[in-house]
């Protein structure tokens, strides 16, 4: 969607109201509580005018009396209209954006992984969270409050108008003054919003970043360059509000010597008037006074709350930007596989992330039920995007890949990824239990379930060693934890789901040996007698493997156990194991 410029796009709102029609009764109360405050409001200064005339001027003091009382009842009704209008529009906003907040994750869960390549996660927790917060403002400080000054302000007119015309001509002359004014300033003002959330998003974004990866910024002394960048940034953050109070501080004075000056006409021509004849009464300038700040004070507000509504508009669009964006896995497949053995089979395929950079050429290769198979080769071989294509996590350009002779496409997405456990080699934990990021929350995995199989691959022992065992908190990405440590939780977290097909990206090249020897024990354990594809780092899983498939630049180059491929005197594989693997039978012999 593109910023036309517009206070707002009424396509846009059109969408967000759709939102507002589970919640049709706040939304009538809400839209009757606006209408009724107008009446309410324009009632006062009209009781107002009779007690001056009638009774302040003839000194009626039983009649002033009796008129006040009317005063303070239309006073008290106004404000429990108020009440119900901010109680009721602020419930409405609230509700809308629950469900497109809902709807927002519900959409992010759904999306590819080459989608979450490209987006910056700083500006996705922004649409999250503060743009989604913002669409809120659109129903309890813009659309309804902007609806009900405009009928306070109609209302107004014709009070004005039925009372005296020639008093009514003289405040609005003033009027297309502040109507140019006010218009130029709501152009300029969604201009300068579009420009905040930009920079809000900017910030968001670097901030969440440099968190994340502080270690590394410590680890090569960038702290300065960081802080250099921040304070820049920082800079265009502020100088993009800068530009709204710019705005603000030029319109609001204006409106307001706009105001001054009506009311300066109203007390000169109604006062000439109510010396030299008997058209206009002392009460009536009250009157036109109090309905000429009535008429010009939602003006100045309408312009404040164009502000929120634009702001609030910015952010839907930036909300549903994401809404429209098709890029999710299409799972228009129907099969479910019921007594599954665990077969793969790639035939042809074809793959890249990028058009014109192949990653995968025609790869083609079989792996039978039970058999477990290591796959190896140079960084950028193709071995990770495997298991990526395995999972549907990306689409193949070509070819087709089966699972037990049905093609993965044709297979219901949460059927085929429950049946396939991945092991990765950077573990990601949630701040939570280790229990919860075994289970993933799922509640129909109980503890003891989760013991009993940390007990047969051998892992009980160091999850009981652990401050509070399972139930022991390792914060926000498993920071408390060692990487082998992680690892640990990753075996159980896959097993604990006894899939058909197991994944494993093996990395223990850079933990401890207690947690490696503990990792390799459960390796073996958990493989066993399962469909297993290992992305092979270490010799010992080499040699352990059924079968090994060498992958060189996105092509299956060599396949055979280990004997067999060191047979070929100038095999890749060969090569390969002098060059990267040689050394390890060194270190153990």
């Amino acid at each position: 969607m593109e910023n036309s410029g517009q206070a707002f796009d009424v396509s846009l709102l059109k969408r967000l109201i759709a939102f507002a029609k589970p919640y049709k009764g706040i939304f009538i109360i809400s839209l009757l509580s606006a209408i009724l405050l107008s009446f309410f409001g324009v009632a006062r200064p009209m009781l107002m005018q009779t007690a001056v005339d009638r009774y302040i001027v003839t000194k009626d003091l039983d009649g002033l009396m009796f008129f006040a009382m009317l005063m303070f009842g239309a006073l008290i009704m106004e404000v429990l209209c108020q009440f119900s209008f901010i109680l009721f529009s602020n419930m409405l906003g609230q509700d809308v954006i629950k469900d497109i907040r809902i709807k927002l994750f519900s959409k992010l869960l759904s999306f590819k992984m080459q989608y979450f390549d490209k987006a910056s996660v700083g500006r996705l927790v922004t649409r999250s969270v503060s743009d989604v917060e913002t669409i809120a403002s659109i129903f309890s400080e813009g659309l309804f409050s902007i609806f009900s000054d405009l009928l306070k302000m109609a209302v107004v007119l014709g009070v004005m108008f039925y009372k005296s015309w020639d008093l009514t001509l003289i405040v609005l002359s003033i009027m297309p003054f502040v109507l140019y004014a006010t218009r130029v300033f709501q152009k300029a003002m969604k201009k300068a919003f579009n420009e905040v959330r930009n920079q809000v998003a900017n910030l968001n974004s670097f901030v969440q970043e440099r968190i994340t990866g502080m270690h590394i910024v410590q680890l090569f002394g960038r702290e300065k360059i960081e802080y250099d960048n921040f304070i820049k940034i920082n800079k265009e953050h502020q100088n993009a509000w800068l530009k709204t109070v710019w705005y603000n501080s030029i319109f609001f004075p204006i409106a307001e010597l706009s105001s001054s000056i009506t009311i300066g006409l109203i007390a000169w021509y109604g006062g000439l008037n109510a010396v030299v004849g008997d058209k206009v009464t002392l009460g009536m300038i009250f009157l036109f006074i109090e309905l000429s700040q009535m008429l010009f004070r939602p003006l100045r507000q309408i312009a404040d709350k164009f502000n929120t509504l634009q702001m609030g508009m910015v952010a839907a669009n930036r909300v549903f930007g994401i809404l429209d964006t098709e890029a999710h896995i299409q799972d228009a497949g129907k099969d479910v596989i019921r007594d599954f053995k665990g077969n793969i089979s790639f035939k042809n395929v074809r793959f890249s992330y990028l058009p014109g950079e192949v990653i995968l050429k025609n790869l083609s290769f079989d792996v039978k039920a039970g058999e477990t198979v290591a796959i190896v080769g140079a960084t950028g071989a193709g071995k990770s995007t495997i298991i990526n294509l395995l999972g549907r996590f990306y689409e193949i350009d070509g070819g087709s890949i089966c699972l037990d002779n049905v093609d993965i496409r044709s297979i219901q997405l949460a059927d085929l990824r429950k049946k396939i456990a991945v092991v990765l080699q950077d573990v990601f934990l949630f701040a939570d239990t280790i229990f919860n990021n075994i289970t993933l929350n799922k509640p129909e995995v109980t503890i003891e379930e989760v013991v009993a199989a940390a007990k047969q691959i051998g892992l009980h022992e160091f999850f009981s060693s652990l401050p509070d065992g399972y139930n022991y908190n390792v914060k926000e990405r498993g920071a408390m934890l060692s990487a082998g440590q992680r690892q640990l939780i990753a075996f159980l977290r896959a097993y604990i789901t006894n899939p058909g097909i197991l994944v494993l990206d093996e990395a223990t090249s850079s933990i401890d040996s207690y947690s490696e020897q503990l990792l390799q024990d459960a390796t073996k354990k958990i493989t066993k007698g399962r469909t297993s594809i290992i992305i092979a780092h270490r010799l010992a899983t080499i040699k352990k493997a059924d079968r090994i498939l060498v992958m060189d630049k996105g092509e299956l180059v060599e396949t055979g156990t280990h004997k067999e491929l060191l047979k070929k005197e100038n095999g890749y594989y060969r090569k390969l194991y002098d060059m990267q693997f040689a050394v390890e039978v060194v270190i153990e012999d």
